[in-house]
């Protein structure tokens, strides 16, 4: 089979797997899509289903999540990354500098446009030096950014650019800030 079909056949892409969901919750897969098509959750949004799941069915808040987008994956068609709002990515990253200086690198104008030399970031707020946040470009998309020293020379970027509009766009950011 080509690649894209050998996907096609697969199935969609669950949170967990079949054993990790009946260990967590006592029901498999199909047992909650079945539940939630049946009930009156076939026709709420995502927080709706999440809030059914916790408020009629028990289920604590990882599983809730688990299982809603779990079903919105098998039975709406919902893309991975894909949210409520558009597309979501990460990246991650680390560095051998301070944690102060990896932070700098991306609130400091002069110092960002140094090595972001095609894209355009515009601070909204920012927690020196655990976190900031973006616009990107015409302010469609943002960018969080969270940071996290490992020691005193070295620090990790958690990067997530989400609202992107499509699962393409989404790939080509990804690819953008892995690189």
């Amino acid at each position: 089979l080509a690649a894209d079909e050998a996907k096609a056949t697969e199935g969609p892409v669950l949170t967990v797997s079949e054993e990790a969901i009946r260990s967590r919750t006592g029901r498999g897969w199909e047992r909650w899509f079945d539940l939630i098509d049946d009930g009156p959750a076939s026709e709420l949004t995502h927080a709706e289903i999440a809030r059914w799941l916790t408020d009629e069915q028990g289920v604590d808040g990882w599983g809730a999540q688990a299982i809603t987008v779990s079903y919105e994956r098998a039975r709406r068609g919902r893309a991975v990354g894909e949210r409520s709002d558009g597309f979501v990515i990460t990246a991650s990253k680390t560095v051998a500098v301070p944690v102060e200086r990896l932070f700098d690198a991306f609130v400091n104008e002069s110092t960002r446009d140094r090595w972001l030399l095609d894209g355009e970031l515009r601070e909204r707020t920012s927690t020196r030096p655990k976190s900031a946040r973006f616009d990107w470009g015409d302010g469609e998309t943002r960018v969080n950014v969270g940071f996290q020293a490992k020691g005193d020379e070295r620090s990790t970027v958690d990067l997530e650019h989400e609202r992107l509009p499509d699962g393409e766009q989404a790939e080509r950011m990804k690819a953008y800030w892995r690189e």
